[in-house]
């Protein structure tokens, strides 16, 4: 009988270790903790002007020379934000900005939040709320990833596509996919 018990005993013994480290295995995937302590900072500066389009005059003749200077081709700011927090800590800011070719991009600027397991950056049309009323809104109508967050701390930017309208997406999130939860947000402003 005694032998038999302590069969029994080992294999649930055996049988509970599995599951506990199991059930371990899984939180720490599923919560990443450690990133709550390992910081990634980016340092991306603002994409470069384009060069002047305008001719030079080699030969210095003010007859040849164009009627009005051309305007530097470059960087324009489109509209910003200042990112209040959620469910952590955040600060910075967003500018959408044009590039010199035509295309434009979101800009997020210094930058500092927790990380995070699976976070996203997110241009939306929720209405940006404080406290805990804003945690969980923007996935509720329309909006458009932009790709993981680079870094949870400094200067980065994301490209904007083709079917961005400013008139319909008047926020930004950074967005935890894998909680549905806002980390910190941003209303942009047209200026």
């Amino acid at each position: 009988m005694t032998r038999v018990r302590r069969l029994v005993t080992s294999k649930v013994v055996i049988g509970a270790l599995v599951l506990v480290l199991a059930a371990v295995g899984f939180g720490l995937y599923w919560f990443q903790p450690w990133k709550l302590w390992a910081d990634q900072t980016v340092s991306e500066a603002v994409p470069p002007t384009a060069p002047s389009t305008a001719p030079a005059d080699p030969s210095g003749d003010p007859s040849t020379a164009p009627s009005k200077p051309a305007a530097p081709a470059g960087p324009q700011t489109l509209a910003t934000g200042t990112l209040i927090s959620h469910e952590h800590s955040t600060t910075g800011t967003v500018q959408v900005v044009k590039l010199a070719d035509g295309s434009r991009i979101l800009r997020i600027e210094n930058l500092d939040t927790s990380n995070g397991p699976d976070l996203k950056v997110w241009v939306t049309d929720a209405p940006v709320r404080e406290g805990k009323a804003g945690w969980h809104v923007f996935d509720d109508g329309a909006y458009l990833s932009l790709g993981d967050l680079k870094g949870n701390k400094g200067d980065q930017n994301y490209a904007l596509p083709g079917e961005f309208d400013p008139k319909k997406y008047t926020s930004v999130s950074i967005w935890c996919d894998r909680f549905d939860v806002s980390f910190g947000a941003a209303t942009l402003k047209a200026v």
